[in-house]
């Protein structure tokens, strides 16, 4: 039986997901947004079903994904809850818009997922914390939605108390990375690189870092040991790390992020 999944904004993050999913057998994907251009590029690109508004969109799909920024769930959730049966299940990737919320917003009439996704979503390398935490859903939806969402990426499904740890090392993570890479390219760019090129040795160096680390098999502390010799230059960087106190540094800054996101969760 074909399942068909509907998406309420059709940005990057939706789009990117949609763009995803309609490769998968049994499964047809609707969408609907304010912006007309992105739902035709989505219809003409992979075969989107568009639809005019968000009532039809409920009307015609089993699953219906909040693909919208945070601060326009409530009305838009206000908009469809009329719409809304048990059979339906509400799916959002909103960002601190807690299940529980969803639930008062929608008549409390359907089961909700929440889904917390990463940037790198939007390449198709993304990882989904998904929030199964709600007693109504049935084996059908408890499957198909990690099993699609594992097509696009990597999914951990987790309690939505653990949460706000996902998204301050996973969510807020490619922000961690991106920084530490550019601290890379500007240490070439001072040792006498040429820009262009030390940034493509970087994003070269992390790639390769990152595949060997999948690929091997080996802990992190056994691959950094490989490059570290007694006496070398690399153990020499890497004491200064420890005197710097980078790790403890590094721990401390995503204790921070985690804590703001409890701190936004409660108001």
């Amino acid at each position: 039986m074909t399942k068909k999944i509907g998406f309420i904004g059709v940005g990057n993050m939706g789009g990117a997901i949609i763009r995803g999913l309609v490769k998968l057998e049994g499964v047809e994907v609707h969408g609907t947004d304010l912006n007309t251009e992105a739902l035709q590029t989505l219809h003409d690109e992979c075969g989107m079903i568009v639809q005019p508004d968000a009532a039809d969109l409920v009307q015609a799909c089993d699953y219906v994904v909040l693909a919208i920024k945070p601060q326009h769930a409530q009305g838009v959730v206000a908009n469809i809850a009329p719409h809304l049966s048990g059979d339906t299940c509400l799916v959002s990737i909103a960002a601190g818009v807690n299940r529980t919320t969803l639930c008062e917003w929608s008549g409390d009439v359907c089961p909700v997922i929440r889904i917390m996704p990463n940037t790198p979503a939007l390449v198709s390398k993304g990882v989904y914390a998904v929030c199964l935490d709600d007693q109504r859903l049935n084996d059908e939806q408890k499957t198909f939605i990690p099993e699609a969402f594992a097509s696009i990426g990597q999914v951990h499904v987790l309690a939505e108390s653990m949460f706000d740890a996902f998204t301050a090392v996973v969510g807020a993570g490619p922000a961690y990375v991106m920084y530490f890479m550019e601290a890379l390219v500007e240490s070439a760019v001072y040792l006498g690189l040429a820009r262009g090129q030390a940034t493509e040795m970087v994003q070269a160096l992390f790639e390769g870092s990152v595949k060997m680390a999948m690929d091997t098999g080996e802990h992190m502390s056994v691959l950094r040991e490989m490059v570290t010799s007694p006496g070398g230059s690399t153990i020499r960087a890497l004491a200064h790390f420890d005197r710097m106190a980078v790790r403890g540094t590094l721990l401390d800054a995503v204790v921070e992020g985690y804590e703001r996101n409890r701190e936004l969760g409660d108001q």
